[in-house]
């Protein structure tokens, strides 16, 4: 059985405050992108009962860094199994194809949908609520791909209020430099502050209203460390961006266009460029 998990972006991110427990109290829309992963797994039979409930992991496409152990495909099996000791070992291949530290929540997507692929595959009749609740514990924006709809989120992310919000006739353009920005940094560089207007309302507002109105908290600091992502930002303004932002923490920038605008951008060859 295969799943495509994809991608989404931050339309707007407010930090709020510090909380207590060291998270933070934030607001952003999440919006669902087409760019996917391929995820792919299929029951393998244990050679005897001690290998039973094992996972065999691998992958292609883009190469992904560290710990195998910390994988959250890895990690969504091993919790559902603690809840179900009988699911059956199970060979898993990932084609990474959404970059890795670019704010678009594919490590995230890749966890959540391994919660729904064997929760069809197995059969395990879990209701999405479970299933988010599980994703939850993966990371506070994994939930978000259970339901996979444009949503408001609040808390630390985990908060999702789905709403309506139809892009589909736009395009748009992800452009992705290859920088890793450490999120702990960024949330370090940043002083929470309370907005005047939530995100929640300027959504609602006329697109062309957005550059203005609807901001992104890590911006400043990460562009005053990382100018190339300010620059970005700039050639797809230049280029007939209706609305440009870093998507979360970053390092991805994207830019919302009409879907007959012509976009000719010079650092294709440079960074890696995504048109959905």
């Amino acid at each position: 059985m295969v799943f495509f998990p994809n991608c989404k972006i931050n339309l707007g991110l407010n930090i709020i405050s510090k909380r207590v427990d060291g998270y933070h109290e934030l607001e952003t829309v999440f919006y669902p992108i087409g760019i996917k992963d391929a995820l792919e797994i299929i029951q393998k039979e244990p050679i005897d009962t001690v290998s039973r409930g094992e996972i065999q992991f691998q992958s292609s496409g883009l190469v992904i860094k560290g710990d195998p152990d910390d994988n959250l495909c890895i990690k969504a099996y091993k919790r559902l199994q603690k809840d179900f000791p009988e699911l059956p070992s199970v060979q898993m291949h990932l084609h990474k194809v959404i970059p890795m530290g670019a704010g678009l929540g594919g490590g995230s997507a890749d966890g959540a949908f391994t919660l729904q692929l064997l929760n069809q595959y197995f059969q395990l009749s879990l209701t999405k609520e479970k299933l988010a609740s599980y994703a939850l514990e993966l990371g506070s924006d994994c939930p978000f791909f259970i339901y996979n709809k444009p949503a408001f989120a609040s808390s630390r992310g985990e908060k999702i209020e789905e709403i309506f919000l139809d892009l589909s006739c736009y395009k748009w353009l992800i452009v992705y430099p290859a920088i890793h920005i450490s999120t702990a940094w960024a949330f370090a560089n940043i002083s929470p502050k309370k907005p005047t207007v939530s995100i929640l309302d300027i959504i609602q507002t006329p697109i062309t209203d957005w550059k203005s109105n609807l901001q992104n908290d890590f911006e400043p600091a990460i562009i005053e460390n990382y100018p190339e992502i300010g620059e970005i930002k700039t050639e797809l303004y230049q280029q007939g961006a209706l609305y440009a932002s870093l998507s979360g923490s970053g390092s991805a920038v994207y830019g919302l266009f009409q879907k007959d605008c012509s976009v000719s951008l010079s650092f294709q060859n440079k960074y890696r460029v995504y048109e959905i």
